[in-house]
């Protein structure tokens, strides 16, 4: 079965940004020490280029996808940042270009620590990959029809999937 609209598709992925594994360095992120990603394609759950570069793949393909930053992540912004109370961070011991998750009013927000205050942090609401041309290993493990139901909601129910709650 081939990945097209409104089909579930699993799969294990690894991400680095481009031309990285030359230089040597590490992945940003991988699926392969969890279990795969499960996603209902052309609902918007993963980055457009990604999406773009698994369709008519099937289960057991694997192949490499270079995605521009623009399909990716978007652009780096400037001027991006924002000072948030310090209590928001709990306990945590901050460092300037440290990662941290804050929970916000929409849901999880990966945000970059600029600069530790008194009181206050100043961190950067760029997505940590922006402006970052990216390259994905892809290893498609199955692909199956989106229930009804699944695609009324725009997103996977059930097995690794969204639970409501």
């Amino acid at each position: 079965m081939k990945i097209e609209k409104d089909r579930v598709v699993r799969f294990h992925y690894t991400v680095s940004e481009r031309g990285a594994h030359a230089r040597g360095e590490p992945s940003l992120e991988t699926s392969r020490d969890r279990e795969p990603l499960v996603i209902l394609i052309g609902h918007g759950n993963i980055i457009p280029g990604l999406e773009k570069a698994m369709m008519d793949r099937q289960a057991g393909d694997s192949f490499g996808a270079d995605v521009a930053a623009n399909e990716a992540y978007g652009e780096y912004r400037e001027g991006l940042s924002q000072r948030i109370p310090k209590k928001h961070f709990g306990g945590t011991q901050l460092k300037p270009g440290m990662q941290v998750v804050l929970q916000t009013n929409f849901g999880p927000r990966a945000v970059t620590i600029q600069k530790i205050g008194h009181s206050v942090v100043d961190v950067d609401l760029n997505h940590p990959m922006a402006g970052k041309d990216l390259h994905f290993d892809v290893e498609i493990v199955d692909v199956r029809e989106a229930s009804p139901e699944e695609v009324e909601h725009g997103h996977v129910h059930g097995d690794g999937g969204h639970h409501h709650g």
